[in-house]
């Protein structure tokens, strides 16, 4: 009789075991409707938010308007033949523009002509004040560098659309077959 009882005991408790696991979900996030009842003491905390904030992967991070300006400036300065201080002071005036252009962009109660005004005035203001620094041999390099700094863009922004229709169709082929 004392095996029989022992026996029975040990189904019974396997039983319970594996009913309250089940309710709590086995450490998974599926335990009470995946809430996180009886977790952290019901503040809902559970393993997926212990990872610390996690930023929305698909927005890219902004990438300071001094950095862009250094950059462009950088390859300004072998072919316009720029001096230290007329590249900072370049550097200066072009994070600045970059900065109210981001401010421009983001004013809603604008409307897009409106917008494309305020930019050519903003583009306008910005070369006066570059070409400011500039002598007039400098002047004529300057031009034609922004000429060839527009081409380049423009390129590459082909490129980039190339690119993403090529990755899409590739995309589309491989889920037809």
């Amino acid at each position: 009789m004392k095996p029989i009882q022992s026996l029975f005991l040990l189904v019974f408790t396997l039983f319970c075991i594996n009913s309250v696991s089940a309710q709590y979900g086995n450490g998974y996030n599926n335990g009470y409707g995946g809430n996180g009842y009886g977790r952290g003491g019901g503040m809902g905390m559970d393993r997926s938010m212990m990872q610390g904030p996690q930023g929305s992967p698909s927005k890219p991070k902004e990438v300071p308007p001094e950095e862009t300006a250094a950059k462009i400036v950088e390859q300004m300065k072998p072919e316009v033949n720029l001096d230290e201080l007329q590249a900072i002071a370049i550097t200066n005036v072009l994070a600045d523009s970059m900065r109210e252009q981001g401010v421009l962009l983001k004013n809603e109660s604008s409307s897009q002509d409106e917008k494309m005004e305020q930019m050519k005035a903003l583009r306008e203001s910005t070369t006066k004040k570059i070409t400011a620094f500039l002598n007039p041999d400098q002047v004529e390099k300057y031009t034609s560098f922004m000429a060839n700094f527009k081409e380049i863009k423009k390129t590459k922004s082909k490129k980039k659309k190339d690119s993403k229709e090529t990755k899409e169709n590739s995309e589309t082929i491989k889920d037809k077959e």
